[in-house]
């Protein structure tokens, strides 16, 4: 069995399907690459949370006020599949994902909700199911902001090492 199907194996194992590129408004033009690759590293673009069909996911607004906090989570583990798809395609196979170095992790919230690290705990533990400890392991910060793009609830971006 060879690494690629490996992982492939487990994100069927887990039920996780990789979304669709994301589908923005006519109106809308993006001046950057989802995946930057610089030597042996790939820096990503903040992504939020999307449908299988790479619509963008609902429900929207803020977390704490909008969403619950399961919400949040839920939308923090569309947002590392919706990072998993982008990896796939800059790097054409995921297992060129050595490790996992940085998350950084913005939570659309309202000023009264502050548990930041419990939504952004849904991406660390898919990241951690997909990848195993070692590799899945990464430092992170995680943040409330006033607002998002389109109303998303989390936005996160990340820096992983890359194999060849």
């Amino acid at each position: 069995m060879t690494a690629h199907s490996r992982l492939a194996a487990r994100l069927w194992v887990h039920d996780l399907e990789l979304p669709a590129p994301i589908v923005l408004p006519p109106d809308v033009k993006l001046s950057f690459p989802w995946v930057r690759i610089s030597g042996s590293k790939a820096y990503i673009s903040g992504h939020g949370p999307l449908n299988t069909d790479g619509s963008i996911a609902r429900p929207l607004g803020k977390v704490g006020k909008d969403l619950s906090l399961e919400e949040g989570y839920d939308a923090a583990r569309l947002t590392a599949l919706a990072m998993l798809a982008s990896l796939k395609v800059a790097l054409g196979d995921l297992d060129r994902v050595d490790s996992w170095l940085r998350v950084f992790g913005m939570v659309n919230t309202d000023p009264s909700f502050n548990p930041y690290p419990r939504v952004i705990n849904g991406f660390s533990d898919l990241i951690a199911e997909v990848y195993g400890g070692e590799r899945g392991s990464h430092a992170r910060s995680a943040i409330g902001v006033a607002g998002l793009p389109f109303d998303i609830p989390v936005e996160i971006e990340a820096e992983v090492l890359i194999r060849p």
